[in-house]
């Protein structure tokens, strides 16, 4: 079969898959988790011919699909779209002011500013825990990839430095073929909706005369490296970066040129975003819930946790429970500041300003 259309609707958190087989008429409606099964397989077979946007509000063309998907899917046939979350019983209309909710919020988020994905991608390589997971071409088990959670550090133009023992299989893995592929994941990662990149070009060993200063970008990202200076440990540096591949979340995805990638310099603010984030997290987590309520009118959440914080403006994982359900719903939000930060301490004065506005257009409410 072939399947012409997968959708994502943010308003029902349901995939639409679309197939089609001639003169039958039916519609799917399928749980996240099914549907990304379903469209694994469909790009193994290379049938997949796009992912598009759901139209908010509109019921979803008559479409087709085979026997052997009916025992895994919702079948509704001749009507329009609905969005039940239990999968069973008729198909429900949004509610009007749900409605109004999630529009408000895709329009915020489309206009939100958000950092180039060079910066991201230069500032999530350089402010890394310094751990990654390099794939090598296995020597010993030729045809194979070999992966290792390895130390890095990345030098001032962001090219990833290694120090390995001469005993390791990455090491012999390198020796005989220099091309390494390397997933880096950013310092807050916990799940799908954190940010990681992947680096692809070529590690290769370097020569006497550089130990001296890829010890220093070494020690600075792992200052208890006492192995530095052992006689059978080899210097690597990644000199040759010929892909980038960037995911920054939900529906944040893309690749960058090594061009894009040498040039970009990592976010000035980007570096200490973690302690504010720590420090707003569990100190003032109700100043960020009602940040998120004056950015978006109607979005009622109830739990607000940054995971970053850069020059423009914060990452927020939020909690609410939308209208006519009982099922919380957990998604990353930007929240954007009123004005470039520049400095730390800018960062303090901002927030201050946010959380007052907040607290004003609140009263004001009431």
């Amino acid at each position: 079969h072939r399947v012409t259309r997968v959708t994502w609707t943010s308003i029902s958190h349901r995939f639409h898959y679309v197939t089609s087989v001639q003169n039958v008429s039916k519609i799917f409606i399928l749980h996240p988790t099914t549907m990304m099964k379903i469209a694994s397989l469909a790009l193994l077979l290379g049938s997949t011919a796009a992912f598009t946007p759901a139209p908010i509000g509109r019921a979803l063309p008559s479409v087709v699909t085979s026997p052997e998907f009916q025992r895994t899917l919702v079948q509704v046939s001749n009507k329009p779209a609905g969005h039940d979350v239990r999968s069973s019983g008729p198909a429900m209309e949004m509610d009007p002011e749900e409605r109004k909710i999630q529009e408000a919020l895709s329009e915020h988020q489309q206009n939100a500013p958000k950092l180039g994905f060079d910066v991201d991608v230069r500032s999530l390589v350089e402010y890394n825990h310094g751990f990654a997971v390099m794939s090598t071409n296995s020597k010993a088990n030729p045809g194979f990839p070999g992966g290792s959670v390895v130390g890095f550090a990345p030098d001032e133009q962001g090219r990833p430095v290694f120090i390995f023992s001469g005993m390791s299989t990455h090491t012999q893995d390198l020796l005989a073929d220099p091309r390494c592929s390397v997933t880096i994941a950013s310092k807050e990662f916990k799940g799908a909706a954190d940010g990681r990149v992947n680096l692809m070009g070529k590690a290769t060993l370097c020569n006497k005369e550089e130990r001296d200063a890829m010890k220093a970008v070494y020690l600075a990202k792992h200052p208890g490296a006492f192995w530095v200076d052992f006689g059978d440990f080899n210097w690597f540096r990644m000199d040759e970066i010929t892909d980038i591949r960037f995911v920054g979340g939900f529906a944040r995805a893309g690749s960058i040129t090594p061009e894009e990638y040498f040039n970009a310099k990592p976010d000035p603010v980007a570096v200490f975003g973690p302690a504010i984030a720590t420090h707003m997290n569990d100190d003032h987590m109700s100043s960020t819930i009602a940040m998120v309520a004056h950015a978006i009118p109607g979005l009622v959440v109830t739990e607000a946790v940054i995971t970053s914080v850069d020059s423009l403006g914060m990452y927020v994982k939020v909690t609410r429970t939308p209208r006519a359900s009982d099922q919380p719903q957990q998604f990353k939000i930007r929240l954007p500041f009123p004005r470039k930060i520049e400095d730390r301490g800018d960062v303090k004065k901002v927030i201050v300003e946010m959380t007052q506005a907040a607290q004003k257009t609140s009263a004001e409410a009431k």
